[in-house]
């Protein structure tokens, strides 16, 4: 059995992990290797999000990801445990609870803030670099403008509501720019003015996030003093005390009132890491130094990967940086290095990351990026700035929790999001109240029972009836649109039942139809498209149409076939497609109307609008319903309906099932 040891469930431990587990699957020799990640929390955390949660953006819960959930269905033993030393002679790691046996180490121990031997910063700070550390700040923010809100003393007011970033690098940066948006929501609710409000960005650093150009930078600034920000540069930090801060500034040291100083000036490695670099050859915070195929320069079988590892690329001057995209990339090589070597096949990958460019948020409607390829990127801010950085986010998450967790993000970041702290500006928040749709349900559910229960009566339980009912529809529209002799038009009226119900799909309009064919019609647009053709026609003359006089409809090639060869085929595939019409319609209205799966009935809802569509083609007067049925796509079931008690029922049960957790397909 080969055993293979994680130290670390970070962005770098995660991935490497699932990568390695995957690719022995497909080499058959999961059975044979075990996999065993290990790290002090049940949970793995989007460090890069952390902000979010400081500053009351997004629940604390959407910053986690349960480890048992991310190895569901995969052979990956996950172990609860704080790794204290690594035995290299005897391949052993130890842990306050246990000892591990390793044929391979990768060691993903992630980072840990350093504070540069700073007076007090350690004691009387606060740091954004755990879960832990960003619930602490939210409730430290919150805190302090409630407590100052009852403040009569002026200078405990002014303590209360002084904040100082220290750090304008990424981190420091998004938490400040975090921060500031939320200021005006916390002072409008605890009724204390702006202006009473100071904040503070500090940094040694001649200007903010010096790794962007410094257009961008420029544009950061800017941004956080419109936000009301004091962005302080060329000041470095030399003493923090419970109520203030010492800053020095061109050889002139100042104090300042500071009740909250939260620290983001600089990371090292972790504890376990250091205590590893102690024993084998590395640099400056701890990071050990790798080789080309990313292993400990000392030991062939010890990888190190993420912000743990210390080596440079080809061609570059400095070492890979402590970022996301170095994570995966290093992950990503360690797991092709370590099935090589086990397998014996193929050749190890030397590791030369192509970095696809950097981004920062200022707050949750704006941010900064320069990305594109490797060596061809571009500057861009504002809302493609943002689109990016959650498109990035998407892509991880797709790697380590699919479907799951992109619902999760999604609905934390837009579907709930308050105070419009989007850079969407919260259209997409969900603000009206579920029990307003029931109505809205209940009509819908209706007008599908009474369409199913009138094809009943007209007999399409027992004769074929779709010739006329696609046919006609046809016939009418290629008459309006010049395609057939005018004086043919007066065949439809023969069918004049079947032809207006295929023209507006759930009403009987037979006589509108029916006389639509025989009078003169408008074309309003007939749009080519080669694949499809949309058209949208009136039965009348336009200046004597109403709504319920015009159609549209959408021409594919490909389903005209299908209707010609396949439903129409035969008289057996014509009357089971009939029979299926009429069930499903009646099914989807008593679903609709008793809340019960509205989800798959809004769905087959739309499908069946669709089929309409591009055979038969829709009144104008109908198209409610497909709105209707967008509406109820979501929660439209969980309100005076069945799906209130069913759905909670059924989501328990299916995320038991083995490979629905396998696969992540449930939301939380």
């Amino acid at each position: 059995m080969t055993k293979i040891v994680v130290i670390g469930a970070g962005y770098a431990g995660v991935l490497a992990t699932k990568k390695l587990e995957k690719k022995l699957r497909k080499k058959k020799l999961a059975d044979s290797t075990q996999i065993t990640i290990i790290d002090k929390h049940p949970y793995h955390t989007m460090l890069t999000e952390l902000h979010e949660v400081a500053a009351c953006r997004v629940g604390e819960e959407s910053v986690k990801m349960n480890l048992n959930q991310i190895f569901a269905g995969r052979k990956v033993n996950v172990v609860l445990d704080t790794v204290t030393k690594v035995d290299f002679s005897s391949n052993k790691v130890q842990g306050k609870n246990g000892q591990y046996d390793y044929d391979y180490l990768v060691v993903a121990a992630g980072s840990k803030p350093t504070y540069f031997g700073v007076e007090g910063a350690e004691e009387n700070s606060y740091t954004l670099w755990s879960y832990d550390d960003a619930v602490k700040l939210r409730d430290r923010i919150h805190d302090c403008f409630r407590l100052a809100a009852d403040e009569t003393d002026p200078r405990k007011k002014k303590e209360l509501l002084s904040f100082y970033v220290v750090g304008a690098g990424f981190t420091g940066v998004e938490m400040v720019g975090e921060l500031a948006e939320y200021t005006p929501i916390l002072c409008k609710r605890f009724g204390i003015k702006r202006e009473d409000v100071t904040i503070v960005d500090v940094d040694g650093l001649s200007r903010p996030v010096p790794i962007l150009p410094e257009k961008l930078s420029n544009k950061v600034d800017k941004r956080l003093k419109k936000m009301g920000v004091d962005v302080v540069m060329n000041a470095s930090v030399v003493g923090v005390g419970k109520n203030f801060i010492k800053l020095k500034k061109n050889d002139k040291v100042t104090e300042h009132v500071a009740g909250t100083v939260i620290w983001t000036a600089g990371i090292e490695s972790s504890e376990i890491t250091s205590e590893i670099a102690k024993e084998v050859t590395s640099g400056g915070r701890g990071r050990i130094q790798v080789d080309e195929n990313l292993r400990s320069v000392e030991h062939d079988n010890v990888y190190v990967i993420g912000d743990n590892m210390l080596y440079t690329a080809p061609g570059e001057e400095r070492p890979v940086p402590q970022m996301v995209e170095n994570a995966e990339h290093s992950a990503a090589t360690v797991a092709k290095n370590i099935v090589a070597t086990i397998t014996r096949s193929g050749e190890m990958e030397a590791y030369n990351p192509k970095f696809h460019g950097v981004m920062v948020c200022v707050g949750g409607r704006y941010g900064v990026a320069r990305g594109g390829l490797a060596k061809h990127q571009i500057n861009f801010a504002s809302f493609f700035a943002m689109f990016a950085k959650h498109f990035i986010n998407i892509i991880y998450f797709i790697q380590v929790m699919g479907w799951a967790k992109v619902f999760s993000y999604l609905k934390h970041e837009f579907f709930t999001i308050r105070n419009r702290r989007s850079f969407l500006g919260g259209h997409f928040s969900n603000r009206t109240p579920s029990f307003m749709l029931v109505p809205l349900r209940l009509w819908l559910g209706a007008v599908w029972v009474y369409e199913g229960v009138m094809k009943i009566v007209e007999g399409w339980l027992t004769k074929p009836m779709l010739s006329g009912f696609f046919g006609g529809a046809n016939s009418w529209f290629d008459s309006l649109l010049g395609r057939v002799d005018p004086a043919a038009a007066d065949a439809v009226a023969s069918a004049s039942t079947e032809v207006a119900e295929a023209a507006d799909a759930v009403a009987s309009a037979s006589t509108a139809v029916a006389d639509a064919a025989v009078q003169t019609g408008t074309v309003i647009f007939d749009w080519n498209f080669k694949l499809f053709e949309t058209i949208l026609v009136s039965g009348k003359a336009l200046a004597e149409s109403t709504i319920s006089d015009i159609a549209f409809k959408i021409q594919v090639p490909f389903v005209d076939w299908f209707v010609e060869n396949v439903v129409l085929g035969t008289d057996t595939m014509t009357m089971f497609m009939q029979i299926f019409i009429v069930v499903l319609q009646i099914l989807i209205g008593l679903g609709l109307m008793g809340g019960c799966f509205t989800f798959l009935s809004a769905i087959v809802s739309l499908v069946l609008q669709v089929m309409f569509v591009t055979t038969t083609g829709l009144y104008l007067n109908t198209f409610w319903m497909i709105f209707a049925g967008l509406a109820l796509v979501f929660g439209g079931g969980y309100t005076l309906g069945i799906d209130y008690y069913l759905m909670p029922f059924l989501k328990k049960q299916w995320q038991k099932v083995k490979w629905a957790r396998k696969w992540y397909l449930y939301n939380d």
